[in-house]
């Protein structure tokens, strides 16, 4: 079955799409049972060394077909604002997407400067409407998700990004996402103003069911396994260096079971 097709069969009811940062990890969340899987820019970024939106497209684009590559599940990429600012190349962004093997992408209106982050909102949804038309000449079935970042980057205007996201899938889109809701009555309100279906950023008060009884149909992770990937490593290094013990290395996967799965994929 085609993996967009899959990918998109998974929305219709509600289920978490976690966010490996590289070919391990996918590997390691594949094995564990999840049904699709998303890449994540911060965390691929900071695994690099590199701050979040530190990474060139063509970068990027690398990392999803070897993410693509490792695993046999769908995979929809965290591409950012795309190839660049106009509607021409958020087109280009969703060819580039296919070529690299992914099942879908998400497309954002943050323009990457911080001092004016968020995309006037028609030139906004000209962007998503020729995604959205480059989409539908693909030849495989391809989800794209159309993010509206007001409440990552100092905007939190309920109303706004409804009206964005609205929008958003008034021009096509299959997926609508606002990261950085961190209220389910948010999560409620949003839900209940689109039809297609809701991707929400995890968030510690959350859980999948209260998430799941407000209407959200799919539950990503962002950058949140990456951060507690380097929260381990720290919390281990701190140990290390304030008490002199190890006793961080009882926490661990066993080497073993780490072997044991690498080799079954050589």
């Amino acid at each position: 079955m085609d993996k967009g097709t899959v990918f998109r069969e998974l929305h219709a009811s509600t289920f978490i799409i976690p966010n490996p940062w590289d070919i391990g990890t996918a590997r390691l969340l594949q094995s564990l049972g999840f049904k699709a899987l998303a890449t994540t820019s911060a965390g691929f970024a900071f695994s690099r060394g590199l701050p979040d939106g530190g990474v060139a497209f063509e970068a990027m684009i690398a990392h999803c077909k070897d993410i693509v590559g490792a695993t046999d599940l769908p995979v929809s990429a965290d591409l950012e604002k795309g190839k660049g600012d106009s509607p021409e190349s958020a087109a280009e962004t969703i060819f580039a997407a296919e070529a690299a093997g992914l099942a879908g992408c998400s497309l954002e209106d943050f323009s990457g400067d911080e001092s004016t982050p968020i995309y006037d909102f028609s030139h906004a949804v000209e962007r998503v409407a020729a995604a959205v038309e480059a989409a539908r000449a693909l030849k495989h079935d391809f989800v794209l998700t159309a993010r509206a970042e007001n409440f990552l980057h100092g905007r939190p205007d309920l109303d706004d990004t409804i009206r964005r996201l609205q929008a958003f899938e008034k021009a096509g889109a299959d997926v609508l996402y606002a990261p950085g809701l961190t209220e389910i009555d948010q999560v409620r309100t949003l839900c209940a103003a689109l039809e297609k279906p809701v991707n929400v950023l995890a968030m510690p008060a959350f859980t999948m069911a209260a998430l799941a009884e407000a209407g959200a149909r799919r539950i990503s992770l962002g950058s949140k396994l990456t951060a507690c990937a380097f929260g381990a490593v720290e919390r281990a290094a701190k140990e290390m260096l304030e008490k002199g013990s190890f006793a961080f290395a009882g926490d661990a996967m066993a080497y073993g079971r780490l072997q044991a799965m690498f080799a079954e994929d050589a």
